[in-house]
């Protein structure tokens, strides 16, 4: 049965593993290379990771299959130019084999859920370009474009 559940620090060698595995499959998509080196986690993963589990402005979320943790997610709350808060998912994650299953759905219904009782006006996450089945994704959450970031590789 597909679930989600807070983190904790004993989950931490796997969030690693996730968090490293998200970079490995997005570097070579379009729009990675540079995701990967301006809002990617950085080497060393775990410390941020840690970091998160433990502050309360943030959520950090497993997302199992049975026993199994097959993903994971981080939301940060922030506070916008008018003191209102915003939920921000930095990362959100299923490994291939399990995705479709609801593993990324009660994920999601956890986070809405939270941004809720934390009082942000909203949720905010990205995509990239021709992700297709994560802008799908979203969108079946109510998530839809807000901004678009274009960019021009100078090399």
């Amino acid at each position: 049965m597909e679930k989600a559940r807070v983190a904790t620090q004993d989950d931490l060698p796997t969030l690693t593993e996730l968090a490293s595995n998200v970079i490995t499959e997005l570097v070579d998509t379009r729009g990675g290379a540079i995701w990967s080196i301006t809002q990617a986690r950085v080497n060393p993963i775990e410390p941020a990771i840690k970091e998160a589990i433990d502050d309360p402005n943030q959520l950090v979320l497993v997302g199992l299959l049975d026993a199994a943790i097959l993903g994971y997610a981080i939301v940060v709350v922030e506070t916008t130019s008018n003191g209102e808060k915003l939920a921000v998912i930095t990362d959100i994650y299923v490994e291939a084999d399990a995705r479709s299953v609801g593993i990324g759905e009660a994920m999601m219904d956890q986070i809405m859920d939270w941004a809720q009782e934390q009082g942000c006006i909203g949720v905010d996450s990205m995509a990239l370009p021709g992700n297709r089945a994560t802008k799908n994704f979203f969108e079946t959450f109510g998530l839809v474009a807000r901004a678009i970031i274009v960019h021009k590789s100078l090399r």
